[in-house]
């Protein structure tokens, strides 16, 4: 995990900029996104096993998938202070029953073998093109849902002041009954300038890029994560 700048210590205190924040887990989002806002959806099969699933858990849960993806990331840890006051929603069960009460806490940090730390609610993730020790094009991003248990794991992104796009992206791992390994990318976007809607068609072709080399970063070899 890269140091901080001042800057991206600065993001911890900001707003995300949109308002539908936990949309991408709508099971209705291709058919209604928020209003005004252009919906994503693209989903692979990364692999089989009980390796693959462990390995790319944590591959996802330190920023893999950009890094695989080709981009330099920057995470900015939550501080203690805030991280005790995570909102955890009310939790349902398949039947829409209630199953756990909303709540506010802050969970335990969690690293890998490899000492790299695992993403939570508040962190400050900033992506770009890497030249050198500089990121350049930095698209700033919060973590603002993070789920997991024994065979899913999701964490969602809203955008933050300076990213071209408003809106939200969540990567969903899956593990299914017979071992198959699954990769789900939803966003929903639109312009956060007057000058990105002139170039809309060719934004939205780049997310579906972008979205399909965050497929792909999960299916590499099994290496260790770095510190």
């Amino acid at each position: 995990m890269s140091d901080a700048s001042p800057r991206d210590r600065e993001r911890l205190q900001q707003a995300v900029t949109y308002a539908a924040v936990g949309a991408t887990q709508s099971p209705d989002l291709l058919r209604y996104p928020p209003r005004g806002y252009r919906p994503l959806e693209q989903r692979r099969r990364i692999g089989h096993g009980p390796e693959r699933w462990a390995w790319a858990v944590d591959e996802l849960l330190t920023g893999g998938v950009y890094r695989g993806a080709g981009m330099g990331v920057r995470i900015t840890p939550v501080t203690a202070a805030d991280a005790e006051r995570t909102y955890y929603p009310v939790a349902f069960d398949d039947a829409g029953a209630p199953a756990a009460a909303a709540q506010v806490r802050a969970d335990d940090e969690v690293y890998t073998a490899s000492g790299a730390r695992h993403l939570r609610p508040g962190d400050v993730i900033v992506v770009g093109l890497e030249v050198g020790r500089q990121l350049w094009l930095p698209l700033p991003t919060k973590v603002v849902l993070l789920e997991q248990d024994e065979q899913r794991v999701m964490y969602a992104v809203g955008t933050l002041p300076g990213h071209p796009f408003g809106g939200e992206e969540s990567f969903a791992l899956e593990q299914t009954d017979d071992g198959s390994v699954w990769l789900t990318v939803r966003s929903f976007a639109r312009p956060a300038t007057w000058w990105g809607w002139p170039l809309l068609p060719g934004l939205l072709l780049a997310r579906i890029l972008i979205a399909q080399r965050f497929l792909r970063a999960l299916m590499g070899p099994l290496t260790a994560q770095p510190a």
